[in-house]
């Protein structure tokens, strides 16, 4: 699929928006890009946008749902057949305080599809991802991620939606995720590195759910979707990462601005919170990722 000297990275969510500039200068980097996207026919139409600005472009549009586990199984193994290396893993596609849904899964919308998707899907892929040196994950969160604790009590808000603090949750989950597989993978010995980013106030088509008032103030006090790419490119390329960053714009408010290591929220960084949602996410995603059997593997290797 592409020349075995290519670096290749997978961006999900990558047919408009903030993944489409991200997967756009990729591009123009010279990796071979894959568009991980929802709708075939939206993914078919931005590639052909990509090779009209670059015709020397290696790009391939692949389907994934990142609220059905079913199909992130099947877009892994198809990757899999495809590809033998994957050195950008950028999960980025998501939904924005979007009405109370559950998914095939039983799982609440935005849950599953920014974070159980995104925890389920790099799973699938890890050992790929060991298997390619400097690789990288990247997690999208957001400054949403200070709207609401983890609430392990009741994931899925079965006891009373807020479309607000549900999204909040999926970011903040996003971001401890980001930290967690960071911490495990330094703490076995692996050189892939976990980092997360957020694009500050963007304006993109995540706005479509937000109020009327909110959706005319972005593109005033807020960024492009060019400029919101650039955090997310800076943990993805940057020589200057060692993993468990976060990244986001310098500016006031982190609103807009040029990439930085950015702080988050105390909680964000609660180790034993982390830990059990880790756990919890491994239960319902059914997807486990086996650090300690990587390690002896990789051990015996060495022997």
């Amino acid at each position: 699929m592409k020349d075995k000297t290519m670096r290749t990275a997978i961006i999900t969510g990558a047919n408009v928006g903030l993944g489409y500039e991200t997967a756009l200068d990729l591009t123009g980097q010279g990796y071979a890009v894959v568009l991980a996207c929802r709708n075939p026919e939206k993914a078919a139409a931005a590639k052909e946008r990509m090779l009209k600005r670059n015709p020397w472009a290696t790009v391939e549009a692949m389907e994934i749902d990142t609220s059905s586990l079913a199909s992130v199984e099947a877009f892994a193994a198809a990757y899999q057949r495809r590809y033998t290396t994957l050195d950008l893993l950028i999960n980025n596609a998501g939904v924005m305080m979007s009405p109370y849904q559950v998914t095939e899964d039983g799982f609440e919308s935005q849950l599953a599809t920014n974070y159980l998707g995104h925890f389920a899907l790099t799973g699938r892929l890890l050992p790929m991802l060991l298997q390619t040196p400097g690789s990288r994950v990247v997690s999208l969160s957001s400054l949403a991620h200070r709207w609401s604790p983890i609430q392990l009590h009741d994931l899925h808000f079965q006891k009373g939606y807020s479309k607000r603090k549900a999204y909040g949750q999926s970011k903040l989950a996003c971001l401890m995720f980001a930290y967690e597989l960071d911490r495990r993978l330094k703490e076995h010995e692996h050189r892939t590195l976990s980092v997360a980013a957020h694009p500050g106030l963007s304006d993109t088509n995540l706005a479509q759910h937000m109020p009327p008032m909110l959706k005319w103030l972005s593109p005033m006090i807020g960024q492009s979707a060019v400029a919101g790419a650039q955090p997310t490119l800076y943990a993805a390329l940057s020589p200057n990462i060692n993993g468990g960053e976060y990244i986001g714009p310098n500016g006031f408010q982190e609103w807009r601005g040029k990439p930085i290591g950015v702080p988050s929220k105390d909680t964000s960084h609660d180790e034993r919170m982390a830990s059990a949602l880790w756990e919890k996410s491994e239960e319902m995603t059914g997807v486990t990722y086996g650090f300690t059997q990587l390690q002896q593997q990789k051990s015996r290797k060495r022997q």
